[in-house]
């Protein structure tokens, strides 16, 4: 791998009057182009005109004629190894110079107020460790962000405001949380440069990140799109189409590795859809950025209040959440039942998450797998009609011994921690009223549950109300996904 360095002079990504040559805010002075790939890199130029493309880190030259009407233009160049920093020169017959570029790997974010949440945190929410994050940033650590600013409109733009901006201090305490705690691990962990572009509007609902054509296409009459139309239309970020409108089509097609996903509060109360439009979502992503095998990483919501601990929509949701990853190839969940916070909905916790979404790239984007990362999912279970002896627990009356689906491997092919009563699991008989349980966790990829309030138990659930923090996990900390045994919709409670 090359050596890269950064350097001391700072360019801002604004050009010479005279150039006609004209580039997007995304490609600039600074940012991060993945490495080892054919990068795209587009603008504009006189309709007509042969621009010609010079990477400093090679002696090939580009040529791309613009559109004749509109004049804009498009081309991919090979990258390198990851080093740095380069230069690329533009020219249509006068010379547009960037520099200060890295190649590395790049990964985009999005979602809501959970991957929007700065490192500064949110009124009376801090963000845990950012003192230490943004006094030990530097511009030698080479992260870079790229952010645009929270927009909604109701056509596509294909330009909007922004820079890449390098590991200082002051850029990271205004920047995503997770995003940066992200890209930090991973950049460790390769030591390469990484960047990262977060692309994030708090209360945003998933479909206002879809563009019209998926809206109507894939889900005919599910959504109201005549605010799209309106003379003076009154968006919000709820409104269908407005945020992919604003913040994504100016940002097509830069080429990243995968892309990190954390959003669905917005959504919880539609389980079932959610399910559709998180797989179209990342199928419309993968497509407009024309990279069809880019991975899609997200993060379960954590256990919240939601005005009733006791409810069951959060369960519903997460489980819906859970059914992406057979709809959508080369995707990965990261579960948060040990975050949750009873009265905030932002965990304060964002290095967790991130750190196990790095996991998950690391396996499975760059070969590196000590263990499995994936959190271990409900696989079937077993009532015990008989009493049943666990370490130190006789349990008399019948039981329900629960297995889990891990994929590591001799001892870590486990399920735990062993020898205390186990959060978060509940049973039920066949009246379906759920009592909260025992769960004690045996050698192996088993968990036996039972409850003196339950004689005839027939079902169990583990962190499945709206507030239900659990502590399963396999043997490398990574929780267990909130599961259900039985196929009760009905319950209100």
């Amino acid at each position: 791998m090359k050596k890269f360095f950064v350097s001391a002079v700072f360019v801002f990504a604004t050009f010479c009057l005279s150039a006609k040559v004209e580039l997007p805010s995304v490609i600039g002075d600074n940012m991060v182009l993945q490495q080892q790939t054919s990068a795209a890199l587009w603008g504009k130029a006189s309709p007509g005109k042969t621009v010609t493309i010079s990477p400093s880190w090679t002696r090939e030259k580009y040529k791309v004629k613009a559109d004749l009407q509109t004049g804009k233009w498009m081309v991919r160049v090979g990258t390198p190894e990851a080093g740095g920093p380069y230069s690329i020169t533009f020219s249509d017959g006068e010379a547009l110079s960037v520099s200060n570029v890295l190649i590395g790997e790049v990964w985009y974010c999005s979602g809501q107020s959970n991957m929007y949440m700065r490192m500064c945190g949110y009124p009376s929410s801090p963000t845990g460790g950012a003192a230490d994050a943004v006094y030990s940033a530097k511009a030698s650590i080479p992260v870079r962000i790229y952010e645009p600013p929270c927009r909604m409109t109701v056509d596509p733009q294909y330009e909007c405001e922004g820079r890449w901006e390098e590991n200082t201090p002051d850029v990271v305490v205004r920047s995503s949380a997770l995003a940066w705690f992200f890209a930090t691990y991973l950049q460790g962990v390769l030591d390469v440069p990484v960047g990262v572009i977060v692309s994030s509007y708090g209360g945003s609902s998933i479909e206002s990140w879809l563009d019209r054509p998926t809206v109507e296409s894939r889900f005919p009459g599910e959504f109201d799109l005549s605010v799209l139309d309106a003379p003076n239309p009154m968006m919000d970020v709820n409104t269908p189409c407005a945020l992919y409108n604003g913040q994504v089509a100016a940002l097509e097609p830069y080429t990243f590795k995968g892309m990190l996903w954390y959003q669905g509060c917005t959504n919880r109360a539609r389980a079932e859809q959610y399910t559709r439009l998180q797989t179209v979502y990342a199928e419309m992503m993968r497509e407009k950025f024309q990279n069809p095998d880019a991975g899609f990483y997200f993060v379960q919501l954590s256990p919240f209040w939601c005005g009733d601990p006791e409810g069951f929509q959060t369960g519903y949701f997460l489980e819906a959440q859970q059914k992406t990853l057979k709809t959508i190839p080369h995707s990965g969940m990261v579960t948060t039942t040990d975050l949750g916070i009873f009265d905030n909905i932002h965990p304060i916790d964002k290095r967790t998450p991130a750190v196990r979404l790095a996991y998950l790239a690391l396996q499975n984007d760059y070969g590196i797998k000590p263990f499995d990362a994936t959190a271990p999912t409900y696989d079937h279970m077993v009532i015990n009609e008989t009493p049943v002896a666990r370490d130190n627990a006789a349990i008399s009356g019948k039981s329900i011994t629960v297995f889990f689906k891990t994929c590591n491997t001799g001892m870590a092919d486990s399920v735990g921690p062993r020898g205390e009563d186990l959060e978060g699991f509940e049973i039920a008989g066949a009246d379906r009223v759920f009592h909260k349980a025992h769960a004690m966790a045996g050698w192996g990829k088993d968990v036996i549950v039972w409850s003196d309030e339950v004689p005839e138990p027939v079902a169990v659930r583990y962190s499945f109300r709206n507030w239900a923090p659990g502590n399963l996990t396999n043997t490398f900390g990574i929780p267990a996904a909130p599961f259900r045994t039985d196929d009760w919709d009905d319950l209100e409670r």
